[in-house]
């Protein structure tokens, strides 16, 4: 049986394999999961033409997914060591791959990324645009910017980011409440100087409907981005930031009612007792599509520990709503990431995502914790590590300083209060 997109079988009560696989990996029952896909509430980003795809849903009662951004820039053009990166990712168990590439033959990175990646992938066709034609922005078409849309959805990108919320209200809001950092986003950048320099609207926005129709051909799921979104904790929650949220939520209802699944994009830097507030907003002015945020990072003044401060944020998101985090690495606004950075930033985010999952109470969440709490209580360092998110570092950190004892720690040693009580309260 065909169908356009998952939205649409969904709608129809059309089970695809793509929802099979969704109802294999999570505790939903299959008629929420139809339901919940119908409304817009649930995603699941599968490009036709990505063959090799496992589909993951993302969205209300299913578990927080985590994404990794990765890609070639001038400066650090080293292909082989990306796609070594996309390899890793996969087996750190990342739900995602975003591919920001911006200089070289980006069009065989991306299929190359495409043919050995089994998880969802992301673009953000604006980047490409810049970086395959070598014009100056402004130089830029409306022809050639979705042209570059095309490519991606011919290639197999199963969900990408589109700013076509920085329209010229938004651009006015932002010049009538001047802000610490301006626009942040490159995305936003890119098509902030486009627009300005032509005097034109965002030509994503004034051709929407071309855009659902390219989504709607490949089943591409849209990621509407947040241009707008606050780079320090200043400009946190300002009118521009929100008047592109008013204007996302427009833009979603136009996505649904042309069968196309969709999220919403979201900040970006955000004070801790903010970001509850943010993630509401979300949900009620975007008629509670999932939610993707970057972070939140939640303080300005940490580098090299930014993967840190986005993981405090991203679980409070997570846990008040968010659906899909963006990971950030300890190379945040210092450099592109490498390898080790990749790593601790989606071990970061995978804690960030579990805890919100348990928070949120996604069934079976806390069973992986009640094992590790059953196999400490049993001084089983065997099962420690086979449960652990990191089993390499455990590993390491245990064999790193040997106890007298070999069942306990050099934390506690003969004063371990484990053994004790369990001697006492269990004899053994």
């Amino acid at each position: 049986m065909t169908y356009p997109t998952q939205m649409a079988a969904a709608r129809q009560g059309i089970l695809t394999p793509q929802m099979r696989q969704v109802l294999a990996d999570e505790k939903i029952h299959e008629a929420d999961l139809l339901a919940r896909m119908a409304e817009g509430r649930i995603v699941i980003p599968a490009n036709r033409n990505h063959v090799n795809l496992m589909a993951k849903g993302i969205g209300t009662g299913l578990t927080t997914k985590i994404n990794v951004n990765l890609g070639v820039s001038e400066d650090c053009c080293n292909v082989e060591a990306e796609l070594n990166k996309v390899r890793r990712s996969i087996e750190l168990k990342a739900d995602a791959i975003m591919d920001l590439s911006t200089f070289g033959d980006t069009r065989t990175f991306r299929r190359r990324t495409v043919e050995i990646c089994p998880v969802m992938i992301g673009t953000v066709p604006v980047y490409d645009a810049v970086a395959r034609y070598g014009k100056e922005v402004a130089a830029i078409t409306v022809d050639d910017f979705f042209d570059v849309v095309r490519m991606h959805a011919e290639d197999g990108v199963d969900f990408m980011t589109i700013h076509a919320g920085l329209t010229r209200t938004a651009v006015e809001r932002l010049r009538t409440n001047p802000r610490l950092t301006h626009v942040v986003s490159r995305g936003g950048s890119l098509l902030l100087d486009w627009m300005t320099t032509n005097d034109l609207e965002n030509p994503f926005y004034e051709h929407f409907d071309r855009l659902l129709d390219l989504c709607r051909q490949y089943d591409v799921t849209l990621s509407l981005g947040d241009g707008l979104r606050p780079g320090s904790l200043r400009d946190a929650t300002d009118a521009a930031q929100i008047q592109e949220l008013i204007i996302l939520g427009e833009l979603t209802k136009r996505c649904w009612q042309a069968d196309v699944q969709v999220m919403i994009e979201g900040p970006g830097h955000v004070p801790l007792n903010e970001v509850v507030a943010n993630m509401q907003l979300e949900k009620k002015l975007c008629h509670g599509a999932p939610f993707y945020v970057l972070g939140p990072i939640v303080t300005d003044v940490a580098p090299g520990y930014d993967h840190i401060t986005s993981a405090i944020g991203g679980a409070l998101a997570a846990a008040s709503g968010a659906d899909f985090l963006c990971y950030v690495t300890p190379a945040e606004h210092l450099r592109l990431p490498d390898a080790d950075d990749m790593k601790e930033g989606i071990i970061a985010s995978r804690i960030a995502a579990h805890a919100a999952d348990v928070a949120k109470g996604i069934p079976g969440a806390i069973d992986w914790d009640n094992a590790m709490s059953q196999a400490r209580k049993d001084l089983d360092w065997e099962r420690m590590f086979s449960l652990a998110m990191d089993p390499e570092k455990a590993k390491a950190y245990r064999a790193s300083s040997k106890p007298i004892d070999q069942e306990v720690c050099t934390m506690c040693g003969d004063l371990c209060a484990v053994k004790r009580s369990r001697k006492i309260l269990e004899g053994r």
